[in-house]
């Protein structure tokens, strides 16, 4: 299981697993997508690199969600498919998918902003749990 959506209130809080950390970003990648739009439709029609850098892994995962958010934002890219990797202080990204239609893609949820809210990462497990502001 990639994510599973966990109970709150107001906003939308995701818990994402994988067997590693860059797996576990990819996920929450993934479940911030799924959560806005079906993902089911998204075609890999385009290959997108996002890079992000930050001394401490929280930022790591703040600005790495918020740069894909931007992406929808500014660009109307939506993806479903996150290949990440670390490097130093970096996460790279290449992800696919396409331009948003939304006939093919049903809008769900409008995502306003990653927070750090609520945020945890266990590297143990490993995990990432991240609220989104909808």
């Amino acid at each position: 299981m990639r994510y599973e959506t966990l109970e709150h209130t107001a906003d939308i809080l995701v818990r994402c697993n994988g067997r590693t950390m860059e797996e576990c970003f990819g996920n929450a990648a993934y479940a911030m997508f799924d959560q806005m739009i079906d993902v089911a439709a998204v075609e890999k029609k385009k290959r997108f690199y996002v890079t992000v850098e930050a001394d401490d892994i929280e930022d790591r995962l703040y600005l790495f969600l918020s740069e894909l958010l931007y992406m929808l934002d500014a660009e109307s890219s939506v993806m479903s498919s996150f290949a990440v990797t670390f490097s130093g202080n970096k996460v790279l990204c290449e992800s696919y998918g396409e331009t948003l239609d939304k006939e093919r893609h049903m809008p769900k949820t409008e995502i306003k902003a990653v927070t750090y809210h609520m945020m945890e990462i266990d590297k143990d497990t490993p995990s990432v749990t991240v609220l989104f502001d909808v």
